[in-house]
């Protein structure tokens, strides 16, 4: 017998009121956590209408469609939940659809792996699940694939549902400090450039955070230690972690060599990791919580790099040299309706409002949340700060008060960013030099 996939029981009712849905077939993902012995599925997702390719309706799912969704989605995780897989419902047959869900599950796990900045490892599993349901019969069908090989063909998996999955799931947190300075070459033109610097000092601050040491409850446990020993069983556990980063990555180079300004992203932010029941170690949590607080970081940077890439073009008037401040979004949390502390989060930019966020969880996740139902309390909303600019930098100054999304942030190619995050707040400064 191939992978087992146990299955919240809110899952089952989800799929089922989209089963009464008089439409054409349907695309979804399924979300949830690995293991190595089976893995957890807590939540279900439709894919959202697509109002552009209704034309189209009838010639099966758009792929790029699902597959931006599923990018999106795989934002609004915190550590330990990620898309496990796709889901179809249709009436045609599972062996004519297996096709399709072939295509999108590769897909789908292609374009997110291609956003993460982590190392993997060998133990990451590589079965991604697909889920074929009859709305008729509500007959299901799961198959897996392994995604590492381009020529896995489909794996029989067993299908369970149960109550209460994450209801002991334990909850590991922690606040992080940033402080990265990157440089930017003299001769980079337009936002793209700027983006290939990023990552390459997302990359050297990534080393640091995956080379630091855990703590977990102030104690460094051993990998192999169980988490809930001498804990109560069946009961939530929360644990508060620290991460101590070494300071090889700051190395000076050998030379002095020529810039065109730099990027410094500073600020706090609050990462957080749900961990499994069955037997979690304390490698696993950490392994976890570093993937987050990368995630987290490099999907504040990627979202604001899109929104001046939007603004790009009423950007190439700018000129001359200056410093821009820029704040980058905070994180917010929201329960998912399980039994259990598992939540889901946004990126809230500084002016927009809670509405915006549930409005997004209703779009991506398709989550109903009122403005109460949101934790905003683990990052402060940014602030603009004053920077002192020395007297010999030939630097032009200019303070962005309000930052607004899709509109000109800064001058693209003239500029840098300060990002203020989570329990701090969240600045990226532009420098030109």
């Amino acid at each position: 017998m191939g992978r087992g996939y146990v299955v919240e029981d809110a899952v089952e009712g989800y799929l089922s009121k989209l089963c009464e849905q008089q439409a054409g077939p349907i695309t979804g993902l399924l979300i949830g956590q690995c293991s190595a012995q089976r893995d957890f599925v807590v939540l279900a997702t439709r894919t959202p209408q697509n109002e552009e390719s209704t034309a189209a309706a009838g010639k099966g799912p758009d792929k790029e469609w699902v597959t931006e969704h599923a990018r999106q989605v795989s934002r609004m995780l915190p550590g330990g939940l990620s898309v496990l897989g796709v889901f179809i419902v249709t009436d045609a047959d599972a062996k004519d659809s297996l096709t399709t869900l072939r295509q999108l599950v590769f897909a789908v796990e292609n374009l997110i792996s291609s956003d993460q900045l982590w190392s993997p490892v060998d133990d990451d599993v590589t079965d991604c699940v697909t889920l074929h349901i009859n709305p008729k019969t509500r007959k299901t069908v799961c198959r897996t694939f392994d995604i590492k090989d381009p020529k896995s063909m489909a794996k029989p998996a067993d299908w369970r549902y149960q109550s209460g999955v994450c209801s002991s799931w334990a909850t590991v947190s922690c606040s992080l400090t940033v402080d990265m300075l990157v440089p930017l070459p003299e001769n980079r033109t337009s936002t793209h450039n700027m983006e290939e610097c990023l990552k390459g000092g997302l990359k050297t601050w990534v080393h640091q955070i995956e080379s630091g040491v855990c703590l977990i409850d102030g104690k460094k446990l051993p990998e192999d230690s169980d988490l809930t020993v001498g804990q109560r069983r069946n009961m939530r556990q929360m644990y508060t972690a620290q991460l101590l980063i070494t300071p090889e990555g700051h190395k000076l180079p050998d030379g002095v060599r020529e810039c065109g300004g730099s990027v410094s992203v500073r600020g706090a932010i609050h990462s957080r990791a749900y961990i499994h029941s069955n037997k979690p170690r304390a490698k696993l949590a950490e392994k976890l919580l570093k993937r987050d607080v990368i995630s987290t970081l490099a999907t504040r940077v990627q979202m604001l790099l899109e929104e001046l890439l939007t603004s790009e073009e009423e950007s190439k008037n700018s000129r001359g040299k200056q410093q821009t401040e820029l704040c980058l979004p905070r994180r917010v949390f929201c329960p998912v309706k399980v039994s259990g502390p598992v939540c889901v989060c946004d990126y809230q930019f500084i002016d927009e409002g809670l509405c915006e966020v549930t409005d997004r969880l209703k779009e991506m996740l398709d989550i109903e949340a009122a403005d109460g139902d949101l934790d905003t309390r683990q990052e402060m909303t940014p602030e603009m700060i004053k920077s002192d600019v020395t007297a010999e930098s030939p630097v032009d100054t200019v303070e962005v008060q309000e930052p607004r999304r899709n509109k000109n942030y800064m001058g693209v190619a003239m500029a840098t960013a300060v990002a203020l995050l989570g329990a701090a707040a969240s600045l990226l400064y532009l420098n030109d030099i």
